[in-house]
């Protein structure tokens, strides 16, 4: 029976082409809407989270606020860098000076880096900096790869000196560092935030004057955001599909007008209510799930045109092709269920008189 509903759905639906075209319609621009909407934010997600993961995912950043005290000792450094599931820790510091370049002299910002730092980072002429440099404050120096007289009151490192940080500490006349990076080692960032925050903390006489920045917890707060934002923006496509499921429920109450001798028919013929409310539901489905499969290629085609145009990544993912498709089934049941219940509530006698 199931069978034979489905085969009377679809000669109903290819008998009035244009009308099930211009019905399904809705559905369609809100099947699209999802999966174009939903294909992107993840493209952009990921593509976010690449850039994010390029500074290090075990890493955390320190900045020290405390008016009182400008930063922390190299020696407290070392104590933070001894903590269980440190990798190591990449003091910075950052002063603006005069810099003779190419036989110029302009404003630049010079960097106090570790010999941490070149464990993450890569040096395209030359070497990076080294324990003998740091503890030994020589007088070296690394030009970033951008440098030039304008780019001036940079902190980009491509755009910047970097020395030793100790050989800085000694240049600048300074005695503490304000910042600094902590590199973990896998999966210990949630301990190491802990131990680093109770340190600081004491070191600090208990002010909280200080913020640890893991970048771990950067990327769950974009996936948060955009996770938030999926929603949202899928709220406003799936109007597109509410209206399509309206016409799809005016075209049902149409039909169930049209073929009330049919329906009087049938039930003369001992065809229950149920049977009759099925077939009308089967119909409905069937339009909705004919535009949700045009939908998920219309968005498809859509999605990648956009994500190439933006140069994110293309992942059309198969639970967003559920989504959508699912919504649209739903969609079918929620509106189709008037219609065939009222032609299933039809007297035989009645349908037939006034057919």
């Amino acid at each position: 029976m199931i069978r034979e509903n489905i085969r009377m759905a679809w000669l109903t639906v290819i008998s009035h082409k244009m009308r099930s075209f211009l019905t399904i319609l809705g559905i369609v621009i809100g099947t699209a809407s999802i999966i174009a909407l939903m294909t992107i934010i993840s493209g952009v997600t990921d593509s976010i989270n690449e850039e994010v993961a390029t500074f290090g995912a075990d890493r955390m950043t320190v900045q020290i606020e405390d008016a009182s005290k400008s930063g922390v000792s190299v020696a407290e450094l070392d104590r933070l860098e001894a903590i269980d599931g440190v990798r190591s820790v990449s003091p910075t510091t950052t002063q603006q000076t005069d810099v003779y370049v190419t036989g110029q002299t302009s404003t630049q910002s010079v960097i106090g880096k570790s010999n941490s730092y070149f464990d993450d980072s890569t040096v395209a002429t030359g070497r990076g900096l080294t324990p003998v440099d740091v503890s030994q404050q020589t007088h070296v120096a690394l030009l970033g790869d951008t440098l030039a007289p304008s780019s001036e009151f940079s902190m980009s490192t491509d755009e910047a000196v970097i020395i030793p940080v100790t050989t800085a500490l000694q240049q600048f006349h300074q005695n503490t560092i304000a910042s600094f990076d902590i590199y973990t080692e896998a999966g210990q960032s949630e301990t190491v935030n802990e131990a680093v925050t109770q340190q600081l903390t004491t070191a600090f006489n208990g002010r909280d004057t200080f913020t640890v920045t893991s970048f771990e917890d950067a990327l769950a707060s974009i996936d948060q955001i955009n996770a938030l934002l999926s929603m949202l923006l899928v709220g406003i496509a799936s109007i597109s599909l509410l209206v399509g499921g309206i016409g799809i429920m005016n075209m049902m109450l149409v039909s169930v007008t049209e073929r009330t001798s049919e329906i009087g028919l049938r039930k003369a013929l001992g065809a229950t209510p149920g049977k009759i409310r099925q077939q009308f539901l089967f119909e409905s489905v069937l339009l909705s799930l004919l535009g949700g499969f045009v939908g998920v290629v219309v968005g498809g085609l859509l999605a990648f045109g956009l994500t190439l145009v933006m140069g994110v990544p293309f992942t059309l993912a198969s639970s967003t092709i559920g989504l959508a498709l699912g919504f649209s089934i739903l969609i079918g049941v929620v509106f189709g269920y008037i219609p065939a219940r009222k032609a299933s509530n039809l007297q035989p006698i009645e349908a037939l008189r006034n057919a």
